[in-house]
């Protein structure tokens, strides 16, 4: 899938609200059997699922970082 925005709009301060397409291939994810086939992509090395769902590496360690700063909060 092509990465795409479906919606943006101006918002005050500079700022953007922002849908994408990738939305219903997320939204997915909440069944905990299509969640639990999560495993390393061969080819991007990154966590994908069996319905195409992939997180792009720096987004993963991204968020990594963010829940241990938190942890330690």
């Amino acid at each position: 899938m092509i990465l795409h925005t479906t919606e943006v709009t101006s918002l005050p301060s500079y700022r953007l609200f922002l849908r994408f397409n990738n939305g219903e291939v997320f939204e997915a994810l909440r069944d905990p059997l299509l969640f639990a086939t999560a495993s390393q992509h061969p080819v991007m090395r990154t966590a994908a699922w069996a319905n195409g769902s992939e997180l792009a590496p720096e987004f993963l360690l991204d968020l990594m970082e963010a829940q241990q700063g938190n942890r330690a909060a």
